[in-house]
C-alpha cells in the first residue's frame, strides 16, 4: 500500500487541474495542508519530444512530497516512455495517469475520460505504464463515474485498473457530459471503494470539514481530492484537518490574512521564472485571482480590477484600497456609542 494510506491516514490530495496547480499554487497547498499533490497534466508526446514547455508543467519541489506527475494519452507503449522520462528526470512519488479530464481538446485526442469508452484501450495504457514503469515508483489512476448518464462504468473501469496494476484510484463523482454542472455522485464513489482492494480518492463538491467528515464516516474512501474550492480558499486543507481532529469549523481567514497570500502566490509566480516577464506572469494570474475573490466581500469590483492587473505593485495598489474601503464600511456600519 501507498505509505500516506499506511497507519489510518486519510491523506488530502490536491486534485490536478491544469492552469491552476501549478508548482507555486501546489506549495501554498502543501503549507495549507494538503498531503498529496498531483501536477497539472502533462502530454506524454510533449515529454518525449523533450519540449520545454511541456517539463515545466513536471517541476516540483522536494517540499511538496509525495507528488505525483500526471500524464495523458492514448498510445499505451509512448505513455510508458514518457513515464520512464520524467522519473529519470524528476523521480516523482507516483506516476498518475488521466482518464478523467472531459476537456474538448484531450478528448478529442482519445486521451482522458474518452477512454471511460473504451475499456480495452484503458486496460492497455494502464498495463503498458505498470509494466513500463515497473518497480520504480508506483502507477495510480484518476477517472469519473462515467462517459455520461447511459454509461455510468466507473465500478468496472476500476476492476480493469486494479487487475492493470493500478496502486491507488482517484474517482470525480461526474460524468464527462456533466462536466462540473450538478451534484457528485457518491454513491458510485462508495461502490467502487467497495468493489477493488486498492484504496479509493473521492473527489466532488467538497468545500469544508464537515464535507470532509461526511464522505469519510459514510463512505469506503481512503482519502479524499479538493480542487475547485480550494481555488477559492486553499486554507480548505487547514480547515479540514482541524474539523477531523477537533470536530470544529474554524472561523474564516481575515481579510488581511488572504490578502498576503495572494500577494505571497503573485510574488512567488515572478520569482519562479517561468515567465519572461512580470506582466506575463501577472496575466496568467488573473484567472487565479477571480477565483480568490469568490467570497471576498464587494467581490464583484474586485474582478473589474482584477481583470487588467499587470504588476505586482498595481496589486498591491489593489489591496491597500480594497481593505481601506471595506474597513470603512464595516465602520460605517457600527451603531454609534452614546457619551
Amino acid at each position: 500500500m501507498l505509505p500516506w494510506f499506511q497507519n489510518g491516514q486519510f491523506p488530502l490530495y490536491l486534485a490536478p487541474m491544469a492552469g491552476v496547480t501549478d508548482l507555486v499554487f501546489r506549495r501554498i497547498c502543501k503549507e495549507l495542508g494538503a498531503d498529496v499533490m498531483v501536477t497539472e497534466f502533462v502530454s506524454a508526446e510533449g515529454i518525449i519530444q523533450a519540449d520545454e514547455r511541456t517539463r515545466v508543467y513536471t517541476e516540483f519541489d522536494e517540499a511538496q512530497r509525495p507528488v505525483g506527475v500526471q500524464l495523458f494519452g492514448a498510445d499505451g507503449p509512448r505513455m510508458a516512455e514518457a513515464a520512464k522520462k520524467i522519473i529519470d528526470w524528476k523521480q516523482p512519488d507516483f506516476i498518475d495517469i488521466n482518464f478523467g479530464c472531459p476537456v474538448k481538446k484531450v478528448v478529442s485526442r482519445n486521451g482522458g475520460s474518452s477512454l471511460l469508452k473504451d475499456c480495452p484501450v484503458l486496460a492497455h495504457v494502464a498495463e503498458s505504464i505498470h509494466k513500463g514503469v515497473g518497480d520504480q515508483v508506483p502507477v495510480t489512476a484518476k477517472i469519473r463515474i462515467g462517459w455520461d448518464q447511459n454509461l455510468i462504468n466507473a465500478p468496472e473501469v476500476c476492476r480493469i485498473l486494479e487487475n492493470s496494476g493500478m496502486q491507488a484510484i482517484a474517482i470525480h463523482g461526474r460524468t464527462r457530459a456533466q462536466g462540473y454542472s450538478g451534484e457528485a455522485d457518491w454513491e458510485v464513489i462508495d461502490e467502487c471503494s467497495k468493489t477493488v482492494s486498492v484504496p479509493v480518492v473521492g473527489n466532488g463538491d467538497l468545500s469544508s470539514g464537515i464535507d470532509v467528515e461526511k464522505r469519510k464516516s459514510t463512505t469506503g474512501v481512503s482519502g479524499v481530492m479538493i480542487g475547485r474550492a480550494a481555488m477559492q480558499y486553499p486554507w480548505v486543507f487547514r480547515d479540514a484537518k482541524h474539523y477531523l481532529e477537533t470536530g470544529e469549523q474554524p472561523d474564516p481567514v481575515p481579510l488581511e490574512e488572504r490578502w498576503e497570500l495572494i500577494l505571497r502566490h503573485a510574488r512567488l509566480l515572478v520569482e519562479w521564472g517561468k515567465f519572461s516577464h512580470e506582466k506575463f506572469a501577472m496575466q496568467s494570474l488573473r484567472s487565479r485571482l477571480m477565483a480568490y475573490s469568490k467570497g471576498l466581500p464587494q467581490g464583484k469590483s474586485l474582478r473589474t480590477s482584477f481583470s487588467t492587473v499587470s504588476s505586482i505593485t498595481e496589486l498591491e495598489g489593489i489591496a491597500a484600497e480594497y481593505l481601506d474601503r471595506v474597513q470603512a464600511a464595516s465602520e460605517e456600519r457600527l451603531p454609534a456609542v452614546s457619551a
